[in-house]
């Protein structure tokens, strides 16, 4: 997989988010947190439900069902998932992001 981030991002914790095929990187604040994330694999996302989650896709295609509306996204496409919705989705490999979470422990670092 290549790196679509650069040594900044790379250099930021990592997130602890148990997706096979995911390198997820955390910038963390005090009320809110953003993932960089990049995934060599093709993910299903079961249906779930969170606080408010906004992203923008930096390389490849991810599917998302919101409220039972299905969209795609491609590179350059925006996203907003309302806080309580639930949605879930299918992300396909080469695909990369970055999330911003009104939420400020939605994901831990890896240890």
């Amino acid at each position: 997989m290549s790196k679509i981030f650069p040594e900044p991002i790379l250099n930021l914790p990592k997130a602890d988010i148990p997706i096979k095929g995911l390198e997820a990187y955390l910038s963390q604040a005090a009320d809110h947190q953003i993932i960089f994330m990049e995934f060599s694999e093709d993910v299903e996302l079961s249906e779930h439900s969170h606080e408010s989650q906004w992203g923008i896709v930096l390389e490849g295609k991810i599917e998302l069902t919101i409220d039972g509306v299905k969209n795609t996204y491609t590179k350059g496409d925006r996203y907003f998932i309302p806080k309580d919705r639930k949605h879930s989705g299918k992300i396909y490999a080469g695909y990369a992001d970055m999330t911003y979470f009104d939420q400020k422990d939605r994901y831990g670092t890896k240890a």
